[in-house]
């Protein structure tokens, strides 16, 4: 069976359950991943968003799983031709397929978060991007200070511009607080770069080896691999997209948050209302991106996080993330040069 077959199949199940009650003014919202969701929080938030933006709309709300991106192509058309209203697509790897397939359905909206094409687009394509660099820059300083070897590491899935994102994020805030400290950086690579826990493993404990003793898990899927690893090997850990420190056996300072869906709410609501070619930007002063550390003192005391019983660290990276807010700290985006 092929994938586009397969994404027909997927449609054609998601909507059965409402053909009975389906009136003319029924609207419906598809999201369709980049890969298999899984337990990956990145792709979980766009799931979540997407029902959660469907719900407020008085629409129905359908996922279709890609696991290539050939399948991503194929599913995006599927949807389009079962008459979807919007199509909500996720990362760098949608930005092709739904270029190719968006002028092809001008009755149907399409929104890509994490990324955006270059140059024209149709009046149907919409975007929402993030900051995460400088996320990832807060990340970085709290790790420079709390490191007693000097030597900081980061994990990422490949070595692409968009996730220097993450990493030379880390390492410009870990410089900024410390400008000698060393930072190194390891890909997971492979088949399966995303979602490959036990490659992201080998990694971190490589730069546990070398002397890292804080670790930014910046890897998606493969992070649950560092969790694992931290405690038996007592390397502490940042992580990426959403606060996993109760999964991370006590290890776990902060999380670089990624408000994935909340984005998706929010791009939804103005391409309902009729926007077109929006394009929105989420980063710390939109309160798309930040860390737990940001967080309220009632919400951050139930974290579970490591950096909640650090007061005096929690003053010092808030006052860095104002800073940043104000444009007193310039912080590099890698994309920018791309």
């Amino acid at each position: 069976m092929n994938k586009l077959t397969t994404g027909l199949m997927a449609l054609g199940m998601a909507f059965a359950g409402t053909i009975g009650t389906a009136t003319a003014e029924d609207k419906s919202i598809v999201y369709v991943s980049p890969n298999p969701i899984g337990n990956n929080p990145f792709l979980v938030m766009g799931r979540d968003g997407t029902k959660a933006a469907a719900e407020k709309h008085g629409a129905k709300a359908s996922t279709i799983e890609s696991d290539t991106p050939q399948a991503i192509l194929e599913n995006l058309y599927a949807a389009a031709n079962e008459g979807a209203d919007l199509i909500v697509a996720l990362s760098f790897s949608a930005v092709d397929p739904v270029s190719e397939v968006a002028p092809t359905a001008p009755d149907t909206q399409f929104l890509i978060v994490d990324a955006c094409p270059s140059g024209e687009r149709p009046d149907n394509l919409h975007c929402a991007v993030f900051r995460e660099h400088e996320a990832s820059f807060l990340m970085g300083a709290m790790a420079a200070m709390q490191t007693e070897s000097g030597k900081l590491g980061a994990v990422s899935a490949i070595d692409i511009p968009f996730l220097h994102r993450f990493t030379d994020g880390f390492a410009d805030g870990a410089r900024h607080v410390k400008p000698d400290i060393e930072v190194e950086v390891r890909w997971v690579g492979g088949q399966n770069p995303f979602s490959d826990p036990v490659r992201a493993k080998e990694q971190a404990l490589a730069l546990q080896a070398i002397g890292a003793d804080v670790i930014y898990a910046a890897a998606a899927a493969g992070n649950f691999g560092i969790y694992e690893a931290a405690p038996g090997e007592g390397f502490k850990i940042m992580g990426v997209d959403a606060n996993h420190c109760d999964l991370a056996g006590g290890t776990m300072y902060d999380a670089a948050l990624k408000r994935v869906d909340q984005a998706i709410m929010q791009s939804v609501d103005a391409i309902m209302g009729g926007a077109k070619q929006t394009f929105a930007s989420y980063g710390l002063a939109e309160n798309g991106v930040g860390g737990v550390v940001l967080d309220s003192d009632a919400d951050l005391a139930t974290s579970g996080c490591l950096i909640a019983d650090e007061a005096e660290t929690v003053a010092k990276v808030r006052a860095i993330a104002d800073q940043i807010i104000s444009g007193d700290i310039k912080v590099n985006d890698p994309l920018s040069a791309n």
